[in-house]
């Protein structure tokens, strides 16, 4: 429980940022050099990072002295907008708690009659517009916080594509909230993919931890079958593999089960850190999800990631029907949440 919970801060505070609120600024070293940030901070000992010029999807995320998320060995990176030829978008890819795909392909390198894509699409490097931060006021019983932008994926006389993010969060509580609209702002009906890919990496992933979803899965591919087979434990983190260094890696793909109201639920919980995180979004917005394992040396990381569509790329999607369209002018909304907690009361 926070100590925000209780009224014992009343009259000793001067400042919100005693104990959270939303801190932007600016990189200026490395490969990130010139990169907008803001940092968001909870007051539960859940803090994070998100990148506003990489789509404001979230790098760095802790929760007191672990890390939630895997880093890639770039870290963040200036946005690269034209990065979207063949597989370049693993140049730039950060990982983080948070990437985003899409909007107009998830998946790897397709081409067809309708166009041609690079890997899971433009989003997650192209630098949004910020709308407006409302920072918490405790001292007036305001715990809410949050940070909207406006992400513009277009082109003249094509797509028009946009995606309107919020980032919301309340003081004392360890939550993330990501409320997403993608916005047809063209004149003709385009097809719309959106994947979230959600890394994990240690501490909280370690060997032992779990990875928590609930369906029926079958192995993306035949190499899959090496970890995703009846009678293998695939939901337990294991050491590091020799076979996973360079590309080697799985992935499993998941008819996800839902709750009563029609929520699916997923994240990885560690025992040893007394510490889990819960990924919480309603099957309907986001109907495919994907299990990606990747247990190379010094690149040890597994993703749960739900989206409009499998990784599967655009061509594919169309060809076996899942592919989604929006009308001049139609949106798609999508709602995520990230619950942070003790595995232990």
């Amino acid at each position: 429980m926070s100590f925000l919970n209780d009224n014992n801060w009343k009259d000793k505070i001067s400042h919100t940022t005693q104990i959270g609120g939303i801190e932007t600024s600016i990189l200026d070293n490395g490969l990130g050099k010139g990169t907008r940030i803001a940092w968001i901070n909870t007051g539960t000992g859940l803090r994070f990072k998100v990148v506003l010029d990489r789509g404001m999807d979230i790098v760095d995320a802790f929760f007191n002295e672990h890390s939630l998320a895997w880093i890639s060995h770039n870290g963040v990176t200036a946005p690269q907008p034209f990065s979207d030829e063949g597989i370049d978008w693993l140049k730039t890819f950060s990982g983080g708690l948070l990437t985003t795909c899409g909007l107009s392909n998830v998946g790897g390198p397709n081409e067809d009659e309708f166009g041609k894509r690079g890997l899971h699409g433009r989003v997650s490097n192209i630098s949004a517009e910020i709308e407006s931060i409302i920072q918490p006021d405790p001292l007036v019983g305001k715990m809410d916080m949050s940070i909207t932008g406006i992400i513009k994926e277009s082109t003249v006389f094509g797509s028009n594509l946009e995606l309107r993010r919020t980032i919301s969060c309340t003081l004392g509580t360890s939550e993330i909230r990501i409320s997403d609209e993608v916005i047809n702002r063209g004149n003709t009906t385009v097809p719309v993919m959106v994947l979230y890919h959600v890394n994990f990496g240690y501490p909280l992933v370690d060997e032992d931890s779990k990875i928590n979803w609930d369906g029926d899965w079958k192995a993306r591919d035949t190499k899959s079958e090496d970890i995703f087979k009846d009678g293998n434990d695939f939901k337990t983190c294991p050491p590091p593999l020799a076979d996973h260094d360079g590309p080697g890696e799985a992935a499993a793909y998941i008819e996800m089960n839902t709750d009563s109201e029609g929520f699916s639920n997923c994240g990885i919980s560690n025992e040893k850190i007394n510490l889990a995180v819960n990924l919480k979004y309603k099957k309907d917005q986001l109907p495919a999800f994907c299990n990606w394992q990747h247990w190379g040396k010094g690149e040890y990381v597994t993703g749960l990631e739900p989206g409009t569509n499998l990784p599967i790329g655009q061509k594919q999607a169309r060809e076996d029907g899942t592919l989604q369209f929006l009308k001049p002018f139609e949106s798609k909304k999508i709602d995520l949440a990230f619950n942070i907690s003790t595995v232990k009361e």
